[in-house]
């Protein structure tokens, strides 16, 4: 099965269920979805999918200097976002328990 597919419907929750737990600037955040076993996310996508979150009031951002190279973007949960997070957990729940339903089911 292609995951790269996938992860395009649930790379949203993903990024905000990361940021949620800590804020973070792009790359950490690529970094900490990979550690937790999405080896196939693309940089671009996730730095697509903090600007269109940003955009839509789901993120804050702030700057941080850094003293080894350039200032880096932080982004940060909004209540927002955390009312879309908890919205997308639940639908989350419901569906992957519906499939995995459904599969078990198939194989009896």
């Amino acid at each position: 099965m292609d995951s790269t597919q996938l992860l395009k419907g649930v790379l949203d929750l993903a990024v905000l269920a990361v940021v949620d737990d800590e804020d973070g600037y792009g790359y950490d955040v690529v970094r900490r979805l990979r550690a937790a076993g999405l080896d196939e996310v693309g940089d671009a996508s996730v730095y697509g999918t903090l600007r269109r979150l940003y955009a839509a009031g789901a993120l804050t951002s702030y700057v941080v200097p850094s003293e080894s190279g350039p200032h880096r973007k932080y982004y940060g949960i909004t209540p927002a976002g955390r009312d879309q997070l908890k919205t997308q957990r639940d639908d989350w729940a419901h569906f992957s328990t519906t499939v995995t339903d459904l599969l078990q089911g198939a194989t009896a």
